[in-house]
């Protein structure tokens, strides 16, 4: 299962990197300067959890692949995809509800850091 994150986070840092360029060369000129930073935050976000998605991977071969591993990876993957989905969208629609959804996916990336610390603690401990 865990090589698949190294895959899931390579291919989430690859799509990051293609929004990003496209927000910086696509959106200059069709949104304003307040949604073009949103759409930058929702990369940025969607960055840091791709990387941490490939750090998972790598950590699981190191410490064993456990439930509060996975269940940390399942929850940054969840909270990427509504946290930097939804700012997306916002950006390119300018749909302000949406912005209530973006906690959502923030407390999830949250969540699945805070598996990863226990899962880490509770392998050192032993």
């Amino acid at each position: 299962m865990f090589p698949k994150y190294f895959g899931i986070g390579a291919a989430g840092a690859l799509l990051a990197i293609a929004l990003g360029a496209f927000g910086a060369h696509g959106l200059e000129e069709r949104i304003s300067e307040h949604y073009l930073d949103v759409f930058e935050t929702g990369v940025r976000y969607h960055m840091y959890s791709a990387l941490g998605l490939m750090l998972i991977a790598l950590l699981a071969k190191q410490i064993g692949e456990s439930k509060l591993v996975l269940n940390g990876g399942r929850l940054i993957l969840a909270g990427m995809v509504i946290f930097s989905g939804s700012l997306y969208v916002l950006a390119l629609s300018g749909k302000g509800f949406l912005g209530a959804i973006t906690p959502i996916g923030g407390v999830l990336m949250l969540a699945g850091w805070g598996c990863v610390i226990a899962a880490s603690f509770k392998k050192a401990s032993r």
